[in-house]
């Protein structure tokens, strides 16, 4: 589903023209694909961090009269007010397909005594780009310890195709190690042999 916003051309370039931009309550991106000159926008700061919340936004956006759909491929932030500075957005079209990385998600719980493990968080599927998933759901209500769920395991969305390895370990379940203190105490004080007698 596309969200729709008003982008703007810019025509200024450099990180003094950026501040001003985002002085203004607008953020800087570049549009590339389909072969074409890559454009600079500039789009609304407080619509785009609403849409950006959720990974793979895809924008409807209003520009110079014409609708382009674009894909969010990378957003850069300050590192320290977590602000965004700069979008890269891929330009895509109705019915196109497109390679994301999609969040795993993981309800349920497992057996009694046991721990789940997620190694991998996203997927690597190509769907439509206007019809990404927000997320892939595993659930291990119950599994027993031993029980590994790889990526062609995963039950994917209607028109999704797996791109990632399909032996790729996503979850594991397992029993937590108990560290036995006992022992490594046992090996320390009382190892010292027996004491010598005094003349």
């Amino acid at each position: 589903m596309a969200e729709k916003i008003t982008a703007d051309v810019r025509e200024t370039f450099g990180k003094g023209a950026a501040r001003k931009l985002r002085a203004a309550g607008k953020i800087p991106a570049v549009l590339y694909g389909h072969g074409g000159e890559p454009q600079h926008v500039a789009l609304p700061a407080h619509e785009l961090g609403l849409i950006v919340r959720k990974a793979n936004a895809v924008l409807e956006m209003e520009l110079g009269g014409k609708t382009q759909l674009a894909l969010v491929k990378d957003i850069q932030k300050d590192p320290v007010r977590q602000i965004i500075e700069h979008l890269d957005l891929i330009s895509v079209r109705l019915g196109e397909k497109v390679q994301v990385e999609v969040p795993v998600h993981v309800e349920g719980e497992s057996a009694p005594g046991t721990q789940m493990l997620l190694d991998t968080t996203t997927l690597l599927l190509e769907v439509e780009a206007t019809d990404i998933p927000e997320r892939v759901v595993i659930d291990v209500e119950g599994l027993e310890e031993g029980t590994q769920i790889t990526a062609a395991d995963v039950k994917l969305p209607a028109g999704a195709s797996l791109i990632s390895d399909p032996e790729l370990l996503i979850v594991a379940i397992s029993i937590p190690e108990e560290q036995d203190l006992g022992d490594s105490l046992s090996s320390g004080d009382a190892a010292t042999g027996p004491a010598e007698e005094s003349e």
